[in-house]
């Protein structure tokens, strides 16, 4: 039996492996436990007293009636095969309020859940976990994504230790100093651990994307997803309408059970703010906007266009309609994006396509006439007026301008505290992309993820005005959109699952394994005149 050594106070003196080990698990335990508040303090030579070290086993998880559901779909799903897994694994991003698995406070999302079953089915196929390898190979975007996610997470983990103390941050969760509503000292902070497990989470999901959409089934699989998505999305939207204005929202309990704030009920202007399957308006825009770039794009493609022009202008309309003000700023520059597309479809040729031509020339005319038709009726352009006004003109001087403002505020100058290296992914509140990115990961991470975007949407592939290229252009637009979207609200650096589906199918090449590829006339199939 090994004697126990004793230091010079009698207590048992550990070795330095346990003790790393013991550190490490408290480590973690302290991020998953259900308890809120300041944690007590540490002895000085820091290691955790035994007694606190036993109440972590009083932490609960639980599974949730929808979590179960996500674990029945997702056992089907890898028997029907990877396609099918994976596209199922795009719409499961759509339940942003719902919480498959209760861990203490965290909540593992159905999507993030269903990632694992998806996971699975892809990489346990030799064709396609050979291109997941492939796709994080220099200098692949995989390679730079990587990158990204791996000074993220050290950087999470070491930076708000080794610099603790130094600065003041507006933490993006909860720290030792409890909710305080304001600034606290630099340290760790529970979404270091929570950002670092969504943004590994979002390096699966791009590289076994691309693994999949490397075969032109897989790359179908993969459209059909997306476009499920955007049609779950407007459905969704439908219903959240529906059940508020009847009083039966209590149907959409089973699938609003996360443990945070839910801004579900609440009203600007006289309209119901739409959250569709969101926590609040602001995601379900994000969403939305991403779901106007894809199906808008393909339907200037002439891609099924019924059914994505159906949704393109349906999910328009919705997002003008959802009150969020970051949504409603993304229009302007969205439409721009569609409209440029569609200039680079179709040109202007006034023999072979005469009413073609001259919408597009006279589209913009066409929205500038009817803003000024509208403001000469000064009672039917009140409404309007008022709606802007309390979303857009006045929103940097209302309660939630000026806190969003504060957080800008703090974040960049933390950025320069930092020397320009970031106080660790996850530990700073912003409330836009940009300044989220270089005060959490600093100058390195605002590299890799722009030689991430560079190498992923920049570069020519596949044949064009084939079915793949047209796909990979929605992509491009909708990941675009995404991007603008989160550069007016944007909170923290990572972007949702469904950014990464579309970046992947960005970068996809499906036409290696495609012998024959006839392209497609070129005329604007979808926008007919």
């Amino acid at each position: 039996m090994p004697v126990q050594r004793r230091s010079d106070s009698g207590e048992i003196a550990l070795h330095p492996t346990e003790r790393w080990t013991q550190e490490a698990f408290w480590v973690f335990a302290s991020c998953c436990r259900c308890r809120s508040g300041v944690r007590a303090p540490r002895p000085s030579d820091g290691r955790q007293p035994a007694a606190q070290l036993s109440e972590v086993g009083h932490c609960a998880m639980s599974i949730e009636p929808i979590g179960l559901l996500t674990m029945i779909v997702g056992l089907m799903c890898v028997f029907l095969g990877h396609r099918a897994t994976f596209a199922t694994l795009v719409p499961a991003a759509l339940f942003g309020s719902a919480a498959a698995i209760l861990i203490g406070s965290a909540n593992i999302q159905p999507g993030h859940l269903f990632l694992a079953f998806a996971a699975l089915s892809v990489l346990a196929r030799r064709h396609e976990s050979a291109f997941a390898i492939a796709a994080a190979k220099c200098p692949q975007p995989g390679f730079w994504f990587m990158c990204l996610m791996l000074y993220g997470v050290f950087g999470a983990i070491l930076i708000p230790r080794l610099a603790a103390g130094s600065m003041d941050i507006i933490p993006l969760g909860t720290s030792a100093f409890g909710d305080t509503g304001y600034t606290v000292p630099l340290g760790p902070v529970s979404s270091n651990f929570t950002q670092s497990i969504y943004l590994v989470a979002d390096f699966i999901c791009f590289i076994i994307t691309l693994a999949v959409a490397t075969t032109r089934a897989g790359f179908l699989a993969c459209t059909g997803g997306v476009l499920a998505y955007a049609a779950g999305n407007v459905l969704f939207a439908l219903i959240d309408l529906v059940t508020y204005n009847t009083g039966t929202a209590w149907l959409l309990d089973f699938m609003r059970n996360a443990q945070y704030t839910l801004h579900i009920e609440e009203e600007v202007v006289g309209l119901k703010r739409i959250v569709g399957s969101f926590p609040e308006a602001s995601a379900f825009a994000h969403s939305t906007i991403a779901a106007i770039g894809f199906t808008g794009t393909m339907w200037l493609c002439g891609r099924r266009p019924a059914l994505t022009g159906t949704l393109a202008i349906s999910s328009l309309i919705l997002l003008i309609l959802s009150t969020s003000s970051a949504g409603l700023a993304t229009v302007p520059p969205l439409l721009i994006i569609l409209y440029a597309t569609a200039l680079k479809r179709c040109g202007f040729d006034s023999r072979s396509r005469p009413y073609t031509s001259a919408a597009i020339l006279c589209a913009p005319l066409l929205i500038l006439a009817v803003i000024l038709a509208a403001q000469l009726n000064a009672e039917a352009y009140k409404p309007i007026s008022d709606y802007l006004d309390a979303l857009i003109f006045s929103k940097s001087t209302s309660d939630s301008g000026v806190v969003r403002g504060t957080w800008n505020t703090f974040a960049l100058q933390n950025f320069f505290e930092s020397y320009g290296f970031g106080v660790g992914l996850g530990t700073v509140r912003a409330s836009s992309f940009p300044v989220a990115f270089l005060s959490n990961v600093g100058i390195p991470g605002v590299t890799f993820y722009l030689l991430f975007a560079a190498t992923g949407f920049l570069r020519r592939r596949g044949i064009p005005r084939t079915f793949p290229a047209d796909a990979r252009l929605a992509a491009r637009n909708a990941c675009l959109a995404i991007i603008i979207g989160d550069t007016f609200a944007g909170t923290t650096v990572e972007q949702g699952l469904l950014f990464y589906v579309l970046a992947a199918m960005a970068c996809a090449e499906p036409e290696r394994h495609i012998e024959h590829l006839s392209p497609v006339p070129n005329r604007p199939v979808g926008a007919r005149i």
